[in-house]
């Protein structure tokens, strides 16, 4: 039987729209289980600490149990790749900072595409890194530091959490913008890093604010500068390495991802509630603590961020000629 015209369109637009209507369906329902939030690294970590403060606020508005996954292990690669394969339902979420940024570029064959195959949802906040020095190193200001170096060849080692390492990249980004020079002295990982550089086998790292300030306050260590652009509140009478050095900013940072294809009513649902939660007094004071400076905005801000941050490091890379 041939069909009207009109009633063979009608039937056509509807089947069009069928396919759309279990993924709009199940957006607007979202979530009806719990949410698994893969973290890369070791539980107690700062990134750590400040994913579950976001998760407890998200199970709370949700309605459903936000649960860690905690996925430590080759410079965050092993938890971003957990969270890739994951199924893009919105039941998966992976908490990003500077690694997966700089390890885009860093390891030759990786079994993903971080800007491809990585959704932003929504970015959390961003701490400062500081110049640590030894109080052995008569330099006080990052200029004279910079000229105690050229007259001291070869005599300033500086340590670094690993090769390839935001702390490690921190210190290349300074010889490439200054022409300083100093030796590398990777470590395995920060805790002891920091011990040598307390006990002078080492004269200088850049470390986060939150991980030293103790050290700072009991003049330990000196700090030379913040490496962001803006000073940090916690420690307002540091300068901003911008101040000596226009254009350095480094600083650490933390958003949410989700697997690519994950629902974009999705995506934008969880980037409402983590920006109300950014807005929430007691949050912009949790994070405060840890020397963190609210974000927000939309996942295309976010998408933005690591983007710029990718490009960065791998200039970076690419001119030190990093490999691991």
């Amino acid at each position: 039987m041939k069909l009207p015209r009109r009633q063979f369109l009608h039937l056509a637009a509807a089947a069009a729209v069928l396919p759309s209507m279990p993924q709009m369906a199940s957006a607007q329902s979202y979530p009806t289980r719990t949410i698994r939030w893969i973290v890369p690294m070791a539980p107690g970590d700062v990134p750590d600490v400040l994913a579950r403060l976001m998760g407890q606020w998200l199970s709370e508005r949700l309605g459903h149990p936000v649960v860690f996954d905690n996925r430590p292990g080759a410079a965050t690669n092993i938890g971003t790749e957990a969270a890739v394969r994951a199924a893009p339902d919105g039941y998966s979420l992976v908490l990003l900072g500077p690694p997966a940024a700089i390890n885009a570029t860093l390891y030759d064959k990786l079994n993903f595409v971080f800007l491809r195959d990585i959704s932003p949802v929504a970015s959390i906040e961003r701490s400062h890194t500081v110049m640590l020095v030894n109080p052995s190193v008569p330099s006080k200001t990052v200029p004279a530091f910079i000229a105690y170096a050229e007259a001291n060849p070869g005599r300033i080692n500086m340590a670094s959490a690993g090769n390839g390492t935001p702390s490690h990249l921190a210190g290349e980004f300074l010889k490439l913008m200054t022409g300083v020079r100093f030796v590398h002295v990777p470590y395995r990982g920060d805790s002891l890093a920091m011990t040598d550089l307390l006990g002078g086998q080492v004269q200088v790292y850049f470390g986060s604010v939150a991980g030293s300030i103790e050290h700072l306050r009991a003049g330990r260590l000196r700090g030379l500068a913040v490496t962001s652009a803006t000073r940090s509140e916690l420690l307002p009478d540091l300068p901003a390495m911008a101040e000596f050095v226009p254009g350095y900013d480094v600083s650490s940072w933390s958003g949410i991802g989700a697997p690519k294809g994950t629902p974009t009513e999705i995506i934008d649902k969880l980037n409402r509630e983590i920006n109300a939660a950014l807005a929430s007094p007691v949050m912009k004071a949790r994070l405060a603590d840890h020397d963190g400076v609210t974000l927000g905005g939309s996942p295309a801000d976010f998408g933005k961020l690591i983007t710029d941050e990718t490009e960065k490091w791998g200039k970076v890379i690419r001119a030190a000629n990093i490999k691991l």
